[in-house]
């Protein structure tokens, strides 16, 4: 046990439960930490394990001022934030642990205080905008591919070489898919859950709203998130160009530095020269995003098509995201550009079926797009379909609890029965039918991957509606969000009065466990007092038991009667 632990104990019983709820939210305590008294907080507080996480959090000014305060010259203005970190006592001088802590570790250099940049050219402005809003439509592809296939993430966050590839293929840069995923991620658009990334709730109606909004979103999560190095007194952030050196002592921080300006770059709120576009000036200042000079500057949207013989849509301009995205659970989108082309094809068109779409219902919505009507080829096209579709019908007997596969095309049960890529369902032939164990789930996404016609039905016979991947709820809470108030709680309701008893006997208990010498002042009948120097063996029944080193015998005191207590050696 640390008796430097004792003072930052009081300081805690001390302290108010809102101060108390900044520190464990800023030192990263779960609610449901086993501590039961502010001793055991102190304790943990100034283990060198928890002091190693805070001490890289640390904004340049915090950790250079830390260092002062251990040289003695004085931690300054920072003062108040370090002692409420509780890395400093209230004399403005660091716990012993905390400086011991700092033996070592480089004095970091502050950032000076740089100016903002210059505001835009009108070149830099409208490369900015374009950058801006190619990031948003393609982040808005990532999003699309991580609804239909969630896709692997390595151990450190990143996507794999392999998901890389597939994206590129859908259109994605492979060069900022790793900054896309991490705009995302702190935007709330995805959830990274058992190493893997998907759309989360939020996204579904992100994806619908117009490229304006979209970038608002982006941009204001982005500012949200920076860490406190880089944010500003009034919410904003700092000189982009002071970002590096925001965290000296978090080995991460260099790489982290470079993925939020690259970040910042794509979302236009930095300009390729390294000056400040008009629309990121509110932003900065800790103000709502205010994207009016950016709209002049972005394509204007469209929200109709040119429908084609050859089975092809073309847009003569960016389409409403709404519409696109509606559009692209009907047809593959081949190119996109300031006019994007979409492909119609069998397997596409029964995507949009499996999505919840009706022959009336893609009709309907192809004709309020079209300029050039519905050419024939597609009609039929959609026609045939939804004739098919249908065809099989996946559910779960009620008799027998298994799942059965059913259709009015024998030809098709045979063909399912005898294919090799449906081997794992273990399909067995039963009165014009196939049953298998396998959950029905399953059993009708992978007729769905095999590209039979199937369709899930529930047991009041209706068409059931699935989606493969449903979109994910909102990330889980971060500790800035966690209820820390049963910890605080449960902290007071063992704050007694007599807190220098229950000190002694935490102090005496911990040196009985490490056979420590205590130097120990016992309080005498007569009112004097004795030191004795005692190897500690034992305590129980209020009484501590050691072995007196000056007179070679074994004594056993009362407990109460110990007025001090100090370890002096192991």
């Amino acid at each position: 046990m640390s008796t430097h632990a004792r003072p930052l104990a009081d300081w805690l019983s001390e302290a108010s439960d809102d101060d108390l709820r900044r520190l464990l939210t800023a030192r990263r305590v779960r609610p449901d930490v086993a501590w039961q008294d502010f001793f055991d907080a102190a304790e943990a507080l100034l283990d060198p394990a928890s002091l190693s996480k805070v001490l890289p959090s640390l904004t340049a000014a915090e950790a250079k001022s830390l260092m002062n305060a251990a040289s003695g010259v004085g931690a300054g203005i920072q003062q108040e934030s370090l002692t409420a970190l509780a890395l400093l006592r209230a004399d403005g001088t660091p716990y012993p642990p905390v400086a011991a802590a700092l033996a070592g570790r480089p004095v970091p250099d502050v950032p000076t205080g740089q100016p903002i940049a210059g505001p835009s050219s009108e070149t830099a402005s409208a490369h900015a905008a374009e950058r801006a809003f190619t990031t948003v439509a393609v982040l808005a592809d990532l999003l699309l591919v991580a609804r239909e296939n969630p896709f692997s993430l390595l151990t450190g966050g990143g996507v794999n070489a392999g998901e890389k590839r597939q994206l590129g293929e859908a259109g994605v840069p492979v060069e900022i898919v790793d900054t896309l995923v991490s705009i995302a991620l702190e935007s709330g658009l995805a959830v990274a859950a058992d190493r893997r990334l998907r759309s989360s709730q939020s996204a579904e109606a992100w994806l619908r709203s117009s490229a304006v909004e979209r970038w608002s979103v982006l941009a204001t999560a982005f500012r949200d998130a920076l860490p406190r190095g880089v944010r500003s007194p009034d919410g904003g952030w700092i000189p982009p160009q002071s970002w590096r050196g925001a965290h000296p002592w978090d080995p991460a921080w260099t790489e982290r530095a470079r993925v939020l300006h690259e970040a910042a770059r794509l979302l236009g709120l930095i300009a390729e020269d390294g000056s400040e576009p008009e629309w990121a000036v509110g932003l900065r200042s800790g103000g709502a995003a205010d994207p009016r000079t950016l709209v002049r500057l972005l394509p204007a949207e469209v929200d109709r098509i040119f429908l084609q013989n050859d089975l092809t849509a073309i847009a003569p301009g960016p389409l409403e995201p709404a519409l696109d995205v509606r559009l692209r659970t009907i047809a593959a989108r081949e190119s996109a550009a300031q006019a994007s082309s979409y492909r119609f094809t069998a397997e596409s068109v029964a995507h949009a079926f499996v999505a919840g779409e009706t022959e009336q219902s893609i009709l309907d919505f192809l004709g309020s797009l079209s300029l050039t009507g519905i050419p024939q080829p597609l009609g039929y096209l959609i026609a045939q379909t939804a004739q098919r579709h249908g065809l099989v019908r996946v559910f779960t007997d009620e008799e027998t609890g298994r799942t059965r596969i059913e259709s009015t095309d024998s030809h098709l049960i045979q063909a399912m029965a005898v294919d090799q890529s449906l081997r794992p369902l273990a399909l067995a032939l039963h009165v014009g039918s196939l049953t298998t164990r396998v959950g029905r789930e399953t059993v009708y996404w992978a007729l769905t991957d095999a590209r039979y016609p199937a369709t899930l039905v529930g047991a009041d016979g209706a068409l059931l509606v699935r989606e493969r991947h449903p979109a994910a709820p909102a990330a889980l809470p971060d500790l800035d969000a966690l209820d820390l108030t049963p910890l605080i709680t449960r902290l007071r309701s063992h704050q007694g009065p007599d807190a220098d008893a229950a000190w002694l006997d935490r102090e005496l208990e911990a040196a009985v466990r490490a056979k420590s010498v205590l130097q120990v002042t016992v309080g005498m009948p007569d009112g004097s007092t004795r030191e004795l120097l005692l190897e500690a063996t034992g305590m129980g029944g209020g009484r501590l038991r050691g072995r007196d080193r000056a007179a070679d015998v074994e004594r056993t005191l009362p407990v109460k009667s110990i007025l001090a207590a100090t370890i002096v050696a192991p």
